[in-house]
Order: C-alpha cells, then sequence, then structure tokens
C-alpha cells in the first residue's frame, strides 16, 4: 500500500523527536556535575557557560584545555613516584639495591611496553578520526534530512498550485483559439516542429549557396558597372549632340518650319472638306 505524502510527513517527524540527534545531550552528565558543585572554586580556566550554550568552537577548546591538563598531570604524576621510589630506595631497610643486568631487562621490558602503548596510541588516534569522520558524515546527512523535512512540508502547498496550474491550462486548451496548432496534441505537435526543423535546415543550406554566390557576383556586377560606365558617357554625349543638332537647326529656320506645319495642317482640312462636299474619292 502506497502511503501519502501526509503519512511519511508524520512518521519522519516522530522518529526526529524520538531520536534527537545533539551533542548537547552528550554533555549533560558532566554538566549536571558542574552544576551541583557549583558553589566550589574551579581550579580550571575554562568557563561554566560553555556547558550552558555549548558551541562547536567552545567544544573544541575546551577539550583541547582538557587534553592540556591531562598532560600536565601526567607529568606530574611520574615526577612525584619517581621521587618517592627513590627516596624509599635509599631510607629503606635494607636499602634498595639494583644491579646493571635488571636495569637492563627492565628497559628491554619498557621498551616492549613502550611499542605496545604506541600501538594503542595509533589505535586509537584512527579510531578517534574515523569517529570524528563519521561525526562529521552523520551531522552532514542530518542537515540534509532537515533541510528535506522542511521542503517536504511546503510540498503539498506546491502540489495544490501545480494541480490549480494544470487544470488553468486544461481549461484553456478546451476552449477553442485563434491558432489551430495550439491544440494539437503532442504527437502532431511534436511531428510540426521536426517539419518546422526540416524546413529551417533547408532554408539554411539555401542561404549558404547563396551565401558562397555572392563574391562571384559581385565581381560580376562590378565587371559590368565598368563595361557600362563608357556606355553611359557615350549615351549622354550623344543625347548632347542631338539636342545641340536641333537647337542649332531650329535657329537656322527661324521659325519656318513650324509656320509651314501649320500651314499643311489648314490645306489638309481644306481639302478634305471639299472633296466630302463634292464626293470626290481618292
Amino acid at each position: 500500500m502506497t502511503q501519502s505524502h501526509q503519512d511519511i510527513l508524520e512518521t519522519l517527524l516522530e522518529v526526529q523527536n524520538d531520536h534527537e540527534l545533539s551533542i548537547i545531550k552528550l554533555s549533560e552528565p558532566v554538566s549536571r556535575q558542574l552544576k551541583q558543585n557549583g558553589g566550589k572554586e574551579r581550579t580550571s580556566d575554562v568557563s561554566t557557560d560553555v556547558f550552558d550554550n555549548p558551541t562547536p568552537a567552545s567544544l573544541e577548546a575546551d577539550l583541547t584545555h582538557y587534553k592540556e591538563l591531562f598532560s600536565k598531570l601526567r607529568f606530574s604524576y611520574l615526577e612525584q613516584v619517581t621521587k618517592e621510589k627513590f627516596i624509599r630506595a635509599i631510607v629503606g631497610d635494607p636499602p634498595l639495591v639494583v644491579e646493571h643486568q635488571e636495569n637492563v631487562e627492565l628497559e628491554a621490558t619498557l621498551a616492549i611496553s613502550k611499542a605496545a602503548l604506541k600501538a594503542q596510541k595509533t589505535e586509537v588516534a584512527d579510531l578517534v578520526a574515523e569517529l570524528e569522520k563519521r561525526g562529521r558524515e552523520l551531522c552532514r546527512k542530518y542537515e540534509d534530512i532537515r533541510v528535506q523535512t522542511a521542503q517536504l512540508q511546503d510540498l503539498p502547498e506546491r502540489i495544490e498550485g501545480l494541480e490549480g496550474r494544470v487544470e488553468e491550462l486544461r481549461n484553456a486548451q478546451e476552449q477553442p483559439g485563434a491558432n489551430p496548432r495550439l491544440n494539437m496534441p503532442l504527437e502532431k505537435t511534436i511531428m510540426a516542429v521536426e517539419e518546422r526543423e526540416r524546413e529551417r535546415a533547408e532554408l539554411d543550406r539555401q542561404l549558404e549557396q547563396l551565401q558562397v554566390m555572392v563574391p562571384r557576383k559581385t565581381k560580376e556586377l562590378e565587371r559590368l558597372n565598368a563595361e557600362l560606365q563608357p556606355l553611359e558617357v557615350k549615351r549622354l554625349g550623344s543625347t548632347a549632340s542631338a539636342r545641340e543638332a536641333k537647337r542649332r537647326k531650329e535657329e537656322a529656320l527661324g521659325g519656318v518650319g513650324d509656320d509651314l506645319e501649320e500651314r499643311g495642317r489648314w490645306w489638309r482640312g481644306v481639302e478634305g472638306g471639299l472633296k466630302g462636299m463634292l464626293g470626290v474619292e481618292n
């Protein structure tokens, strides 16, 4: 049975509330003991505020401080134990006498113990590094879960908005529009798009061919312009010469040509009238 997003969200919130991941709870035994001994003066330089309001930086500083304190305590302990053994060996009855061979054997045993302690320290350091790595990874995953939980809480509202938008688009699609292509199904729309793509590719191919022909046509146009220029100059010269000849002819006739033309038209009109009256044919 498929669960709804509301059921998943409720289950996730319930799990988070039951298993809260917080380093503050890990420090509660120490902080509780510190609060119970609040009346006593602390010899440490670490402020009690780090237990009330812990932060990653304050916890790291506190850890470094306690490491230094334990290192100093270890040195003081070894110093006091060595002094006590030395004094007891001197004032003891009978006095403790250690031979050279015993020192050699103790040094060999000490070397073995140091090697074992070093191996244990290395193992502990690797274990601490692995724990820090896993802790950071868990912290990152926890933050991702918190972000995804917040997104899941906002998801129902977004789904309702998208469903409303889909309903609006369906209503708009059912209404007849001016462009019938907007109401085509998906398959026909894809076919129309592919057809347009083919047409565009064909136009691009023709355009490339025309662009290749442009330089050759440009050269032909330049050649024709070069051939046409002398003819144009010749035409202008011939037109100017014809106008000049016409002007000279008119100046030579002095206007007699126009008078003769008018008289000839008058005589033709008279001749046509008389032939019509007398019924004479050509």
